[in-house]
């Protein structure tokens, strides 16, 4: 990601946005036991949230510097940081309770990427475990902004994600739309 949205995702405002809809939502969807994965933490304002909630919180960053400021940051808590491809994870199958990812699938380069990426996370994640992921809404604005920052921007479409998680082993798929964002539960 570049320094300008880093910095958002570090701000008080995302942070703000996060309480206001991420964290009720997150409350009202699932349990999400006692051994977590999130995937794309970045600065890592949605792993404070998550740490909160559960016992154990693996974070899986693929850049290095954001993998290491926030292993230093949170040095010492309920939450290891892993610098690894979320589509290729050095977890057991079946390890985690829940998996959630927050706003980071839209910068996976393709449908197939984040196809494997779903996949990672079917096999990591237990039988009737929850798979928690919001992510940004395709929108003009939000592809002006991604464009202007010369990141990728690959919207998941609501319209084929809950054949593309049933294909990959996912029960109960719920997608909506709501506001800025896709927020999607699903059930292994």
């Amino acid at each position: 990601m570049k320094p300008d949205h880093v910095a958002f995702l570090a701000s008080e405002r995302w942070a703000q946005l996060l309480q206001q809809d991420l964290l009720p939502w997150l409350l009202g969807s699932a349990s999400l036991g006692e051994d977590v994965l999130e995937i794309g933490p970045g600065p890592g304002l949605t792993t404070d949230l998550l740490r909160k909630l559960a016992p154990v919180v693996t974070a899986v960053e693929l850049d290095p510097s954001l993998a290491r400021q926030l292993s230093e940051r949170l040095a010492g808590t309920n939450v290891e940081v892993v610098h690894a491809d979320a589509a290729r994870t050095p977890f057991a199958d079946g390890r985690f309770s829940a998996v959630t990812c927050f706003h980071a699938l839209h910068h996976v380069p393709t449908p197939a990427e984040q196809d494997a990426l779903l996949a990672e996370v079917a096999r990591v994640l237990r039988r009737g475990g929850a798979f928690l992921c919001a992510d940004a809404v395709d929108s003009p604005s939000m592809r002006l902004a991604h464009a202007q920052q010369q990141e990728t921007f690959v919207p998941l479409d609501p319209q084929t994600l809950t054949e593309r998680l049933r294909g990959l082993g996912f029960s109960h798929v719920d997608v909506r739309v709501v506001d800025y964002q896709l927020l999607v539960r699903a059930t292994r």
